[in-house]
């Protein structure tokens, strides 16, 4: 493909050249993200990442059901929640 400095390509040859390129982008991309990847399952703690994803992805999920509801919840009501729970969970009820 070559074309001098002044004269632009055909729109086929730009689309060519686009595509091209955004697939280069994708590929470096994705080696590192699966060399990541790879690395976190050869891990030996896995069980317990798995275990604080979890809890992570539920905790935003009560998020995102608290910000989509018509009526937010009080912020005291959550806080008094939380103590409880805690007390609870520590036996210093």
């Amino acid at each position: 493909m070559s074309q001098q400095p002044n004269q632009r390509g055909s729109r086929s040859e730009e689309a060519v050249l686009l595509a091209a390129g955004l697939a280069d982008v994708a590929l470096s991309r994705v080696g590192p993200v699966l060399e990541r990847a790879l690395g976190l399952l050869r891990r030996s703690d896995l069980p317990g990442l798995a275990g604080e994803a979890e809890s992570d992805l539920k905790a935003r999920g009560r998020l995102a059901l608290d910000r989509s509801t018509l009526i937010p919840p009080a912020h005291m009501e959550i806080l008094a929640q939380h103590v409880v729970a805690r007390e609870a969970g520590s036996g210093a009820g």
